[in-house]
């Protein structure tokens, strides 16, 4: 397994300013609502992930950022740009899609230059020097003349990857991008792309419904539910420090046991559980009152064995969160 930590540290950096402002953002379709009143800001460099499960509306923002759907309310920007009335193809970012999307019977160096061949704007010789560049930053330079039917899923991924940033774009969505990916070969490009967004120093915005994926890649993370922004923080806080009950389950493994607060002492609490038990835990804040309803939310592999005799205050970690 990938470690997390090591990943995050990889792909952490300094940011500067706002890559992507969404304002009062919702979407509906029809009576449906997709997306409710989102507010959220993406930062220069930044690797950023939406997380949730599937109809959440995390995919929706994601069009609506790159152009494929328009707010039903709200705005969106882009280094400052109100996108408003700009289609996708004159905004500043590029889109990896869950199914690579390349063109079946054109070579990978064919397909990464297509992009820049179509803007008419760049020489052969520029074309060229930056298709070779692009292949080469994905370590596909001895495959550049193949067919993607000639290439894994993992490397037609990679030269997906090569044909979005060819155009160095302010922006680089990814949909799902790992998602047809078996398990190894998934690992394998979690690195890569890690890799990749360092190098770049290039803003990344991925959608995904991998908790892992995003605890293991993200700078911060932005958990959706039913269309809402339920938390955004960076994957320690998201992990350690879930702010309701819905980030506490969806985030790893989480032991939730609700009970009422029977008593306390400056921050330690009594709690009682039912059947006449009764468990300690230490709450920071907000200050909870006597018949408070809690929930205690304890991650298997925080649980430690202690020998009580003679202690009258325990050590523990437990972090209680809003109930919604």
């Amino acid at each position: 397994m990938i470690d997390s930590q090591d990943i995050v540290r990889e792909t952490s950096k300094t940011v500067a300013s706002t890559a992507v402002d969404v304002i009062n953002v919702s979407k509906t379709f029809g009576s449906n609502s997709a997306v409710n009143n989102i507010n959220l800001a993406v930062e220069e460099g930044e690797f950023f992930s939406f997380l949730g499960p599937s109809g959440c509306g995390k995919t929706t923002l994601l069009r609506m950022i790159a152009g494929f759907e328009t707010p039903t309310e709200g705005r969106i920007s882009i280094a400052g740009v109100d996108m408003k009335g700009v289609p996708p193809h004159k905004r500043s970012i590029n889109m990896v899609f869950q199914n690579y999307a390349l063109f079946p019977h054109l070579t990978i160096a064919e397909n990464v230059a297509f992009g820049l061949k179509s803007k008419r704007t760049f020489s052969s010789s520029e074309i060229e020097k930056r298709v070779t560049e692009s292949i080469e930053l994905v370590r596909l330079g001895q495959l550049k003349d193949r067919l993607p039917s000639q290439l894994s899923g993992g490397q037609q991924q990679r030269a997906a990857l090569a044909r979005a940033v060819v155009n160095n774009p302010s922006v680089l969505l990814l949909d799902e991008p790992l998602s047809a990916l078996d398990p190894q070969i998934r690992e394998e490009m979690q690195i890569e792309l890690a890799r990749l967004q360092k190098r770049l120093g290039m803003t990344f915005i991925m959608v995904t419904h991998d908790q892992n994926e995003a605890l293991a890649l993200s700078n911060r993370i932005a958990v959706f539910r039913q269309g809402n922004l339920e938390q955004v923080a960076t994957p320690e806080v998201i992990y350690k420090s879930p702010e309701t009950l819905f980030v506490a389950k969806f985030i790893g493994q989480t032991n939730v046991i609700e009970g009422e607060i029977v008593d306390y002492l400056e921050n330690l609490y009594r709690v009682s559980v039912g059947s006449g038990m009764e468990l300690r835990a230490v709450i920071k804040e907000p200050r909870l009152e006597r018949g408070a309803k809690v929930a205690l939310l304890i991650k298997p592999h925080s649980i430690r064995f202690a020998d009580m005799q003679g202690q009258d205050q325990p050590d523990l970690n437990v972090h209680i969160g809003k109930s919604n």
